[in-house]
């Protein structure tokens, strides 16, 4: 069967504007966006978004460009809609242990409530407990009980002051430095003696008033030690009035707090009762801080030393008194590190910058002076918290990018708890004390987004953290193409030019958008996934359409951004071409040569793709070493190359089997190629020009090749079909056309052809030609004008003429000629010593 010349219609896919149903993307951007194309991923997430049970944290395979993040997003917050807002995370001082600050979850909304009750009973009792502890009726008792103090003060003094009489010492005490005794020695008459009258005293009344002096001094120690229990009598009795008198004014407060809040907790009413404890235990700081309550004439009216310039130690007192009771009531307060008031369904949180702080939340520290301090206040909760009760996205290789993040995350996966620690707040130095808050259960669903090989990575290295992952969600990278489908590509054009502010595109442009989708995946059945390069295309040619001044996006402005687009990027084209051109690159474009092909190659830059044609050249001739691939000699060609090389030597062999043994030495080579070979595609183009070589017979070297094949000749499909026809077709072009050039192709490839326009005008003209084999032996018939003698049918006569003895002497065929040369190479290696009888005997001559 020979080579199949297509037609123009058969090289494209072209869509008809007038069967999209719509003049206008604007008609259709009211309609909701659906999953173009990823039905498979939409149910996978919507099973795993609505899944409650444990270890079914979603896992998103897809390529960058899929809709992967955009389209779970959307789905995770439709999800959250109809899920229950989760609480409020309060976080409190722990009174026992500082260093544990307390987790609190409420209602959401809640906390807030919380909170500004807290504040008010702050405002509220440090006006009224100085009022009331500064009550005519508390002042009167509290005076009683220092009083009864005070007597029992004076009757010791009076016994101690007897005591000193009695051994001649007056003794007095100072009102100021906590009542300093002080004595001094006292003369007959009762004054006390001067310096020089108690030097002048015998050395024995000196000796006795010093054995005095010890006595009181050791009484004066007993008169303090008898005080001690007298003060704190007084100070706990004090102590006990004030709570007596200002505990029900404390407990209305709290009660209005409890009051205020819909729910309470056990760990709410334990802390409230530590709020209660410690405001009583400190209530003196409440009438030390209080302001003194007088006016702005009762300052003007007081002496200088006494008025608001001066500075005394009750000031001191305050000073010291208030800011320690600031502090306290800084610690009852609450800290609301998560607040979902006004919120509606569950959190959708998603994570484009994880690291420890911003995942697991951090202590935030403060600086007094050169010592960090931190507290409660300091905790800063982070993506995991926000999140808890609904849905987190991260991107996979985000989590890998920093140290042990992603260590972090696979044991929080296991326990669901939230332990957060200062190592995540990324200070230089850690607080005296350091903060480590309750840990808290943590109710998420992770989405976790990466590519395939992250994906099988995974599971291969961490089988333990990817069965957390059962919810797989794969985007596939091109679907099956309808009229569905297309009308939903158009909703999507609508919808990006609705949320981006740009004109709407018109039927002809949207035609071409989905044509492009065809091409992006080579394919006329189906189009690609990657609707990122379709926006990309769309704001160019919106943006080219407004700088025109226009309204609507025509198919115009679509031509001119791809042509644009690509002028960006084929720099490294246009140097190939001019290299062909100048001479330096050698190309044969017309003619035969024997030996000699033109190849189909494609080079990918990662941002763009191109063809380009290169030179395969064989040799072959008498020998014993086979078939000689010289770019695996030089380890210039990759792994598939070399199996593809190997296949064709099969082929070779099993071609020729009739004749066996072969005594072959061939070399293939790519000419000029310095930057390596890979791939199988040029299989066909070798073993083409290794038959040319073997036969005589010269191969057209306006027809270039392309094409993978098997132990059986049957031609496979290859990548890249559209770029290297292409790179082939303008190498023609810019030479001119003459009608004699062209492409062969695997007829598998067909449906892979979405060829530019200016392919199918010369097609269509006559000066190009597009062929496609589905057996080697369809190409090398055209390539050569001969007959191949290679089908299936052919090789069976052949190897029948064998085993009867005969061989080939007509040379009709391709094949034909080529055993003929190869029993000369047999002959010459047998005459030369080459090769042993069995040699001449397996040749059957």
């Amino acid at each position: 069967m020979p080579a199949i010349a297509l037609a123009p219609h058969q090289l494209r896919l072209t869509i008809d504007p007038a069967t999209l149903g719509f003049a206008s993307t604007a008609e259709l951007q009211g309609l909701p966006l659906p999953w173009i194309g990823q039905e498979r991923a939409q149910a996978a997430a919507q099973f795993g978004l609505t899944m409650t049970q444990p270890d079914y944290h979603l896992f998103v395979l897809g390529e960058v460009g899929s809709g992967r993040a955009s389209l779970m997003h959307q789905a995770m917050r439709e999800v959250a809609a109809t899920r229950p807002v989760p609480p409020d995370l309060c976080y409190l001082h722990n009174f026992d242990a500082p260093e544990h600050p307390r987790a609190l979850r409420l209602p959401a909304g809640q906390g807030r409530v919380l909170r500004k009750a807290m504040a008010e009973l702050a405002r509220t009792l440090q006006t009224d407990i100085p009022r009331h502890l500064g009550s005519p009726d508390f002042r009167a008792q509290a005076r009683t009980i220092e009083q009864a103090y005070e007597v029992q003060e004076a009757q010791a003094f009076s016994a101690l002051e007897a005591f000193a009489r009695e051994r001649e010492f007056r003794l007095s005490r100072s009102d100021e430095d906590g009542g300093h005794m002080v004595f001094t020695i006292t003369g007959p008459n009762g004054q006390p003696l001067t310096e020089n009258e108690a030097r002048a005293l015998p050395p024995e009344q000196r000796a006795r008033i010093d054995a005095a002096e010890q006595a009181l001094r050791a009484e004066i120690v007993a008169f303090a030690q008898t005080l001690r229990p007298l003060e704190r009598v007084r100070d706990d009795t004090l102590g006990d009035l004030r709570k007596r008198t200002v505990r029900p004014l404390v407990q209305q407060a709290l009660q209005a707090v409890r009051s205020a809040v819909d729910s309470q907790p056990e760990p709410l009413q334990a802390w409230l009762l530590q709020v209660e404890r410690e405001l009583l235990q400190h209530l003196h700081w409440f009438e030390l801080a209080e302001p003194p309550a007088r006016d702005a004439a009762a300052d003007a009216a007081m002496p200088a030393d006494k008025g608001s310039g001066s500075h005394t130690d009750e000031d001191d007192d305050g000073d010291d008194a208030q800011d320690a009771l600031d502090h306290l009531l800084h610690l009852c307060q609450i800290h609301l590190a998560v607040d979902h008031h006004g919120q509606h369904g569950a959190p959708v949180i998603v994570e484009d910058n994880p690291q420890h702080r911003t995942l697991f939340g951090s202590i935030e520290t403060r600086h007094d002076g050169d010592t960090p301090q931190a507290d409660y206040t300091g905790i800063r909760a982070g993506s995991l918290l926000r999140a808890h009760g609904g849905f987190l996205l991260l991107h996979l290789h985000d989590l890998t990018g920093e140290d042990g993040l992603w260590a972090r995350l696979r044991r929080f996966l296991r326990a669901s708890r939230l332990h957060i620690d200062e190592s995540g707040s990324g200070g230089s130095g850690g607080a005296p004390v350091a903060l480590q808050p309750e840990a808290v259960q943590v109710d998420v669903k992770i989405v976790l987004i990466g590519t395939v090989d992250e994906y099988y990575a995974l599971q291969e290295a961490d089988p333990d953290t990817a069965r957390r992952f059962r919810a797989k969600v794969d985007f596939v990278e091109r679907f099956a193409a309808s009229a569905d489908t297309r009308r939903a590509s158009a909703i999507f054009v609508a919808h990006s030019c609705q949320r981006r502010g740009l004109p709407h595109f018109g039927a002809a442009a949207v035609a071409l958008l989905l044509e492009q989708t065809h091409r992006e995946a080579d394919d006329q059945g189906r189009q690609s996934a990657q609707f990122g390069h379709i926006e990309a295309l769309l704001m160019e040619a919106a943006a080219l359409c407004q700088a025109r001044g226009g309204t609507l996006v025509e198919a115009a402005d679509v031509h001119a951004a791809r042509h644009a687009h690509m002028l960006r990027h084929n720099y490294p084209e246009e140097q190939l071409h001019e290299s062909i051109v100048e001479g330096e690159r050698l190309i044969t474009l017309t003619g035969s040569v024997a030996g000699q092909i033109n190849a189909l190659t494609q080079i990918d830059l990662g941002d763009y793709r191109f063809g380009f044609p290169v030179r395969i050249t064989a040799r072959t001739f008498a020998g014993q070493e086979g078939l000689l691939n010289i770019e695996r000699e030089v380890d210039m060609s990759g792994p598939i190359h070399d199996k593809g090389v190997l296949i064709l030597h099969s082929y070779l062999t099993a071609l020729f089997s009739h004749v066996a043994p072969l005594a072959l030495n061939a070399s293939i080579v790519f000419e000029q190629e310095y930057s390596g070979v890979e791939g199988d595609s040029a299989s066909c183009a070798e073993l083409y020009a290794l038959l040319s070589s073997l036969s005589g017979l010269p191969l057209r070297q306006g027809i270039a090749i392309t094409g993978a094949l098997n132990q059986h000749g049957e031609v496979l499909p290859v990548g890249g079909i559209n770029e290297k026809i292409e790179g082939w077709f303008r190498t023609c072009a810019t030479a001119g056309l003459d009608g004699t050039q062209g492409v062969l192709i695997p007829a598998r490839n067909q449906r892979h052809l979405m060829l530019d326009r200016s392919v199918l005008d010369a097609v269509e003209r006559g000066l190009f030609h597009v062929y496609t084999m589905g057996h080697v032996s369809e190409g090398i018939a055209l390539l050569t004008g001969e007959a191949s003698g290679m089908s299936p049918a052919d090789l069976l006569q052949a190897q029948a003429d064998a085993l009867a003895g005969g061989a080939a002497t007509v040379e009709d065929t391709v094949m034909q000629r080529a055993e003929v040369t190869l029993r000369a190479y047999r002959k010459a290696c047998q005459v030369a010593g080459g090769c042993g009888g069995d040699a001449g005997r397996g040749g059957g001559e």
